[in-house]
């Protein structure tokens, strides 16, 4: 597969892009502060709170975009994203307990216990997807989805029954709020991403022949169950980081490859990176826009996301695009 024309142009204007919003995000406010006149609060406001949360939506946003590219061609299947194969259930309901019950088993963070949960489910779903064939694409997404109905339905009940005041820390936690973030959560939330991009990167031509089919795939060359597994992993350390850092972020891994793809083509090689650039650009978007939009209340990023996402994929589904 070749580089579609104009990509270059299109990765430098994303880039841009991206820059202005990380600008615009950490400076904005109730008002727009001038980055050259600041006083001694105003740069601890920086360091301490805008800083941290642009770098955690710019890592979080960007591994969800890689992670729905990755699940898009691996199922062959324009409806996947990362949260399809239960991952983000396991992961929420880790941390909801954490955060309703006070877990501190082993002094655990809410992080780490939403990123055990999170390989944990993983995991399950790559056990219950082995076929006789290996990793098989109909068995893995039918676990992810048994699995992820069923966390779910226990996160629910655990919900129902708790009169804590960690209820409401959950369900913000869950709508991708972003403002409890700090620097602690960027040193190893950055090593899993770049760990799992990485792997994708590695395996961009067995990603773009899965996209063919098994059948071409194998007379490429490539095992499609091998490479379905390496891939998977990628995309689940990617949505496990993600979710650890900042919670539960819809629609970004659904929309984020479609609409890159519409203007660069389908090559794995460009399509992954730009999905990063894009994914990190929508949620730093979307963080700038709950927290401005109705100051001094703050909107979930999860929720901005899917409020600007969700219009856009209908609008692509009926322009036929999603395929």
């Amino acid at each position: 597969m070749k580089r579609a024309d104009g990509s270059t142009f299109i990765i430098a204007a994303l880039c841009v892009l991206s820059l202005c919003i990380i600008v615009v995000s950490v400076a904005s406010g109730p008002r727009l502060l001038n980055p050259f006149i600041l006083d001694s609060e105003t740069c601890r406001t920086l360091l301490a709170i805008r800083l941290p949360r642009t770098a955690v939506a710019l890592l979080m946003g960007g591994a969800l975009g890689a992670s729905g590219t990755i699940l898009q061609g691996i199922f062959r299947n324009p409806m996947a994203d990362p949260y399809i194969l239960g991952i983000s259930s396991g992961a929420s309901l880790a941390a909801s307990l954490g955060l309703m019950f006070g877990i501190s088993l082993f002094t655990l963070s809410v992080p780490i216990l939403a990123f055990i949960g999170a390989i944990a489910t993983g995991a399950a779903v790559i056990i219950l997807g082995h076929g006789w064939k290996g990793l098989q694409p109909e068995r893995l997404l039918l676990a992810g989805v048994g699995i992820g109905f069923f966390l779910s339905a226990l996160l629910m009940l655990v919900m129902t029954i708790s009169v804590d005041d960690g209820l409401k820390r959950a369900i913000l936690w869950m709508s991708g709020d972003l403002s409890m973030v700090d620097w602690e959560l960027l040193p190893e939330g950055l090593i899993l991403i770049l760990s799992g991009l990485g792997l994708a990167l590695t395996r961009r031509r067995g990603l773009n022949a899965l996209t063919l089919g098994d059948d071409i795939a194998y007379s490429l060359g490539f095992n499609p169950a091998r490479e379905r597994l390496f891939l998977f992993i990628a995309a689940s350390l990617m949505t496990a980081a993600s979710v650890a850092m900042g919670g539960v972020v819809g629609f970004i891994g659904l929309v984020v490859p479609h609409v890159v793809r519409r203007h660069v083509g389908s090559d794995a090689a460009v399509v992954l990176p730009l999905s990063v650039v894009a994914g990190g650009t929508l949620l730093c978007l979307a963080d700038a826009i709950g927290r401005t939009v109705a100051a001094p209340l703050e909107l979930p990023a999860g929720v901005i996301a899917a409020l600007i996402g969700s219009p856009y994929f209908i609008f692509l589904l009926g322009q036929g695009k999603t395929h």
